[in-house]
């Protein structure tokens, strides 16, 4: 299976060489175009096999076929919640239940798995799973998914992401988190605050607070292992059902933490992607009590 693309070469490149274009213009990684080398009419010119060297003109049409190649993972069959696809990416709404990689805790049962088995029951072949950025296992909502590697590199970096999250202790208006964060143990997984760690950058606005609890929106300029989670806890002020971050024991199996909304240019076709994921039930139903208040 491969993923065809093709380059319209415009003035500017008239008279450089290909690897020029691929570079500039089309944005891909030396590594990439390393790889479509060694690929059977990996790159083309005018729909004949060129050399990375070779110059064009105006006009051309540069055609890339990249090999969807990757780690493969074991089919999970698994309902996904899709908020959007199409030949080069895929949406998912994730529950707080379900880890987004295997682990040695988790193997077999995970989004990587369950993309897997929506690939496979869907195209007839199975991708790579490239996710960018990933969510805890007990943090719900939105996740990216490249099925190419071209996309992958487009859109590193460049995706905004807004979180919403419930937590003990009432905020009101608006504010901003700038606290370094660390591992104080290499061979666990808990973050902590402190000068020695690297800066972290979390805003947050208050939406409601009721009783003891704010439901806040965050965004994130940094993106620290356990980011939000651990600021929080810094404040004194941990999420709900947090509890490797100093939340009050509770009925709650997962902490409330979602990525409500996701919005990036599509690095193939150059549309606005404006996705709205919805909260998990038990989020949804604190939140909404808050809000009630």
């Amino acid at each position: 299976m491969s993923r065809c693309l093709d380059f319209i070469v415009d003035d500017e490149y008239d008279g450089k060489k290909v690897v020029h274009f691929l570079r500039e213009k089309a944005q891909l990684s030396a590594r990439l175009i390393s790889l479509l080398k060694l690929v059977e009419d990996g790159i083309c010119l005018n729909g004949i096999r060129v050399r990375t060297i070779d110059p064009i003109k105006a006009g051309d049409t540069i055609s890339i076929k990249i090999p969807l190649q990757g780690l493969p993972q074991a089919a999970f069959p698994y309902p996904l919640e899709i908020l959007y696809e199409d030949e080069d990416i895929l949406l998912v709404n994730k529950p707080p239940s379900l880890p987004t990689h295997p682990s040695r805790k988790h193997q077999g049962k995970t989004l990587a798995n369950a993309v897997t088995w929506h690939l496979e029951s869907t195209r007839g072949a199975a991708g790579a799973f490239r996710p960018i950025g990933r969510l805890d296992k007990g943090t719900s909502g939105a996740v990216l998914c490249a099925l190419n590697p071209y996309v992958a590199s487009r859109l590193g970096g460049r995706v905004q992401k807004t979180y919403l999250a419930i937590v003990h202790g009432e905020f009101k208006g608006k504010g901003t988190i700038d606290q370094p964060i660390f591992r104080p143990d290499p061979k666990k997984t808990v973050r902590a605050c402190g000068r020695e760690g690297e800066r972290a950058l979390t805003h947050w606005q208050a939406l409601a607070c009721r009783e003891g609890l704010s439901l806040v929106r965050l965004k994130l300029e940094t993106g620290r292992t356990h980011q939000i989670r651990v600021h929080f806890s810094y404040l004194g002020a941990p999420l709900v059902g947090d509890d490797m971050y100093g939340a009050p024991e509770s009925d709650q199996d997962y902490h409330f933490l979602h990525c409500e909304s996701m919005n990036f240019t599509h690095p193939v076709s150059g549309r606005k992607i404006c996705v709205q994921a919805p909260m998990p039930p038990a989020m949804k139903k604190a939140a909404d009590y808050i809000i009630g208040g």
